[in-house]
């Protein structure tokens, strides 16, 4: 067995992490697909092939809400919390190599962050954009795109208003934001506080623009 490692939603202030790994024999038939790293796909293409890859693969997923999140970086960085996550999915799919997408600058780095948290002994290769260069980690990207994306639709029910992305990048989360926090004085539920985006909000409470912050 092969498997390929991935995940969506790293970078944004709002909502989930979510990590995925595929495991199947041989993945030709994911080549077949036609499939491709998530950013390349617009969401209905995701959307008409994660239940085909579901239907290929043994796949298993682990969604860490933003509370969660704040309260794993009190004890690791970032990097080490996502090596732990893929390290927990390897295990579940014990392939003989798992393939995955490198988060640390050092693609050997992450490599042994991972394999030192893994009890199975599955051989890793740790690769930057390991999404476009691997079909199996191709595939994991769009599942874990899909349930995050699943996700955000949930938590803009819940709130009633528009949330956008998550990403400081989409002026509809800036404006959702900014108009939170200077309304009820608090930022939204399912922020990740320990971003330095939030902090710099708090501080300033909600007086300068979301955008000032940005990078």
């Amino acid at each position: 067995m092969i498997c390929g490692v991935d995940e969506a939603g790293r970078g944004p202030v709002i909502g989930p992490l979510v990590v995925c790994g595929v495991s199947l024999t041989d993945d030709a038939p994911l080549v077949e697909l036609g499939v491709k790293d998530s950013k390349m796909l617009n969401r209905r293409r995701r959307e008409e092939l994660a239940p085909k890859i579901m239907d290929l693969c043994r796949t298993e997923v682990l969604e860490l809400p933003a509370e969660e999140i704040d309260a794993i970086r009190a004890r690791m960085t970032l990097n080490e919390a996502e090596a732990m996550l893929f390290a927990r999915v390897v295990d579940r799919l014990s392939p003989r190599v798992a393939y995955v997408d490198a988060a640390d600058a050092s693609e050997k780095r992450f490599r042994e962050l991972t394999k030192s948290r893994m009890r199975c002994d599955a051989e890793i290769v740790s690769r930057h954009r390991a999404d476009e260069l691997y079909p199996v980690v191709s595939a994991a990207s769009i599942v874990a795109k899909v349930h995050r994306d699943r996700g955000m639709d949930l938590i803009q029910e819940e709130l009633g208003v528009p949330v956008g992305s998550g990403y400081t990048s989409d002026p509809v989360t800036k404006t959702f934001m900014q108009t939170w926090l200077e309304e009820k004085g608090t930022l939204p539920p399912h922020v990740r506080r320990t971003w330095k985006t939030s902090q710099k909000l708090m501080n300033l409470n909600g007086i300068r623009r979301l955008d000032s912050f940005e990078g």
